[in-house]
């Protein structure tokens, strides 16, 4: 079967309108003060298109949208305004992400992965001086590329099709055990016990090891350090699915373009490209896609063919 955006974003559309926004407790009709002209049903679609699209920026986004979109959504916002609503959707975006993976079958995946990666905040040493992510972001290295980077590091625990189940940002300063065991802490309750984890070696340790399997009753697997009793080999080719899943976060979602300069900005900005993935990934199990597809495979980039979402979409 061939997909297409107009058809992902009507099925999209749908789904959090009758299911997910009831569940997460939103809804487009109560909000405390004036009633927004952009709902938030309407928001989480131009959030999943822009990214999958493979528009970074929001200024081309907005204009994009005012060209090609304005019949589906007379109530588009400016630029300004767009941000705004973006900036200050990041909780909603990440419990839209939760309830997409709760309605794929690879939520009972007994199977997790847990890795991180860079993302890059600015490239000069006066981008780091005067940033509003100063005291948040920090420097680091990225071993897999042999480069030093300034911003956060993203961890991501996922399910094998690459489908986001837990993640946060953090100041590639602080160790990853002690990030992944704070992120695990606070979402415990995505983490069934039984599953089995499998990391890298960086995540090595008798301390965090035991949390995994005393605190959250789960099966830490990890490569083999050389100075250690063999237990679980390489694991050379699993540990690629992690690694694919980042690639596409880069190269087709653009994360490492995200132009986040204040914390909330970077955060709601990887928030939407994680829920653009979500969102791909839970419609490729809805219409019986190869799941080692990670993206939809053919889109069509929106354009004259809106007739077909236009009865859902205004």
């Amino acid at each position: 079967m061939k997909t297409d955006l107009n058809t992902l974003l009507t099925t999209l559309y749908v789904h959090l309108d009758d299911r997910i926004m009831p569940a997460v407790g939103f809804s487009r009709d109560h909000h405390p003060g004036r009633k927004p002209q952009l709902n938030d049903v309407e928001l989480v679609c131009l959030l999943v298109a822009q990214h999958l699209l493979g528009i970074a920026s929001e200024r081309k986004w907005v204009r994009y949208a005012h060209s090609h979109l304005k019949s589906m959504f007379p109530a588009l916002p400016q630029q300004s305004g767009w941000s705004k609503r973006a900036r200050h959707a990041s909780g909603l975006l990440s419990r839209v992400i939760t309830e997409l993976a709760r309605d794929t079958p690879s939520w009972g995946e007994i199977t997790r992965l847990i890795d991180s990666t860079p993302v890059p905040c600015g490239k000069s040493r006066e981008t780091v001086k005067r940033s509003d992510l100063a005291g948040h972001a920090g420097y680091g290295y990225c071993a897999s590329h042999s480069r030093f980077f300034w911003g956060f590091r993203l961890y991501l625990l996922c399910a094998p099709d690459g489908m986001p189940v837990v993640w946060g940002l953090a100041n590639p300063k602080i160790g990853e055990r002690e990030v992944t065991e704070a992120l695990f802490r606070h979402d415990r309750h995505l983490i069934n016990p039984g599953q089995i984890i499998i990391a890298d070696k960086g995540f090595a340790g008798r301390d965090f090891e035991a949390f995994i399997t005393n605190e959250l009753h789960a099966e830490l697997i990890r490569p083999d350090r050389k100075d250690e009793t063999p237990r679980f080999g390489k694991l050379g080719g699993i540990r690629q699915w992690v690694e694919s899943v980042f690639d596409t976060l880069k190269g087709q979602l653009t994360l490492e373009d995200h132009g986040g300069r204040t914390t909330a900005g970077v955060y709601s900005r990887v928030a939407a490209r994680l829920l653009a993935l979500a969102a791909a990934i839970w419609h490729n199990w809805l219409t019986d896609q190869p799941t080692n597809q990670t993206l939809p495979y053919r889109l069509r980039p929106l354009g004259l063919t809106h007739l077909a979402v236009s009865s859902q979409l205004t």
